[in-house]
């Protein structure tokens, strides 16, 4: 007996519904992770939470929680820096996408980085932070949960490398600084001396500082000339 159904028909004893790709996948749960910054004590800082729970409970961990439903990334972390570091309009840029399988053990997450840097004149506003919160020096962190040892290093790698060619490090700045506090900047992040006279020769020469009128004294040292950041100057950060 000739079959007369088209080559493209399915068995008769074919399932009657074929899963979708969302039916046959777990759906990833998406966070967001901030890596705050700041400048304390000449060295540059991370701000970062205890965790209180498992997993990692009481490994220090940046912060950071699930993007909510009906939130955007950016809101997500802007949220995450008003609950955990109690601040609010400051430089914030989205970094990379982490998504090892195996870097969250309860269940497959993705973690959007951004970091954020704080001048040191907006400190006053992590006073009221949680306890269990504390800052550390990028070069001396404890040990951390998660992948968070490796997001902390990739995001001092793209810093370095931005500071090479924007003006991404007068963000950890007041508005008004004097050549010390941005060579001090520079050395923070690039974790190396620089030469003091090559370092003003070469920012003079960029045109992208402006001086102002005033000066500020420290200790026995003859008052220092401020500058600020030119506006007529692409910030390119």
């Amino acid at each position: 007996m000739t079959d007369n159904r088209p080559a493209s028909a399915e068995p008769e004893d074919a399932p009657a519904h074929r899963e979708a790709p969302s039916e046959r996948h777990e759906h990833p749960a998406v966070t967001v992770d901030v890596v705050i910054l700041t400048m304390r004590r000449r060295r540059l800082e991370a701000l970062l939470i205890k965790r209180k729970r498992w997993p990692y409970e009481g490994l220090w961990a940046i912060p950071g929680g699930f993007v909510g439903p009906a939130e955007s990334l950016e809101d997500a972390a802007r949220r995450e820096l008003a609950e955990e570091a109690n601040v609010g309009a400051v430089y914030l840029e989205q970094l990379y996408t982490f998504g090892d399988p195996g870097r969250d053990p309860r269940m497959r997450v993705i973690t959007v980085v951004y970091y954020a840097l704080l001048r040191a004149d907006e400190l006053r506003l992590v006073a009221s932070a949680a306890a269990e919160s504390a800052w550390f020096p990028v070069d001396a962190l404890p040990p951390l949960a998660f992948d968070h040892a490796h997001i902390l290093a990739y995001t001092l790698e793209r810093l370095r490398g931005k500071l090479e060619y924007t003006t991404i490090g007068f963000q950890l700045l007041a508005p008004e600084f004097s050549l010390s506090e941005l060579q001090e900047v520079y050395e923070a992040i690039l974790g190396r001396p620089l030469d003091k006279r090559n370092f003003r020769k070469k920012v003079l020469s960029t045109g992208i500082l402006e001086q102002t009128p005033h000066t500020r004294k420290t200790g026995q040292h003859r008052p220092a000339a401020l500058y600020r950041f030119s506006p007529r100057a692409d910030r390119g950060a």
